[in-house]
């Protein structure tokens, strides 16, 4: 996989930015019975500290294939549908942790995975760093536990599963996909594409994709031939483009765009949707 190359030019544009202090009341997560998170509610979280008293958490940080990963739960008893949540190339920082409670209260069982060995980056060189030392076969066993985690945990019992990413970790979703043919799903946000039929076509998972017009590094030509090669590899699929830039969903990023966030989200909870009805 290419992923190291392409992602040195879109990267995920800077770091989260650091914690700041608000006289207000922190905002805290909403309970999955109130119904999934809005994007208002989600650009809220990353407004407040990112750690400490100022963020209340579902999840939990639990044990996968060596090292560790982050479960989210949604209210209620099992058995739960289940997604592996893929992090950014900076790692599993507090951005992951609230999209896996994000997932939760949609009704998904969220397990976000560390494909970086507990490496948090803060710096651009330090993403890269790490993001190249990534062990492509470790991986792929790491995700394949995840998958097996929630078919089997007695919390989640998953009878349709998924997986999604962004940028390092939507590259990441897409081979997911072509190496788990259990998985009923695959997001893919703005990540490193495959645009050879014969590679996808092992792939029996709905692939959504959700891509920026203005991504240097995904331009809209690739996006095509991505789009054109799973059609020739008869996978199933939707493609969305917002006029954004790369790392366009990420509340932290100086690049968010909330209109075309709150959009996809929409075109997320949606397709997840269909994926436990079909």
């Amino acid at each position: 996989m290419r992923h190291a190359a392409v992602l040195a030019l879109i990267a995920c544009s800077s770091p989260s930015k650091p914690a700041t202090t608000t006289t207000t009341t922190p905002p805290q997560n909403v309970p999955a019975s109130t119904g999934p998170l809005s994007e208002a509610e989600f650009k809220a979280l990353h407004a407040a500290p990112t750690e400490g008293p100022g963020v209340q958490r579902r999840g939990e940080k639990i044990e996968l294939a060596g090292g560790k990963a982050d479960l989210s739960l949604p209210e209620g008893p099992g058995p739960h549908p289940g997604i592996i949540v893929i992090h950014e190339w900076w790692g599993l920082n507090a951005n992951i942790e609230h999209w896996t409670d994000r997932l939760a209260s949609a009704g998904y069982a969220a397990l976000a995975v560390d494909l970086y060995g507990g490496v948090v980056a803060t710096a651009p060189d330090e993403a890269m760093k790490t993001m190249k030392a990534v062990d492509p076969p470790k991986a792929i066993a790491t995700l394949k536990a995840a998958a097996d985690f929630l078919a089997k945990d007695s919390r989640v019992q998953a009878k349709t599963r998924a997986v999604i990413g962004w940028c390092f970790g939507g590259a990441y979703s897409l081979q997911a996909a072509i190496a788990i043919p259990e998985l009923d799903g695959a997001i893919i946000y703005y990540g490193q594409l495959e645009t050879d039929p014969g590679k996808l076509a092992p792939i029996k998972a709905r692939i959504l994709g959700i891509f920026g017009n203005q991504d240097k590094g995904i331009p809209p030509e690739t996006v095509n031939k991505f789009e054109a090669a799973l059609k020739d590899a008869n996978v199933r699929n939707a493609i969305h483009r917002y006029d954004a830039e790369h790392a366009f969903a990420n509340p932290s990023n100086p690049k968010y765009d909330e209109t075309s966030s709150a959009d996809a989200w929409q075109k997320v909870l949606a397709f997840l949707d269909e994926l436990k009805k079909s």
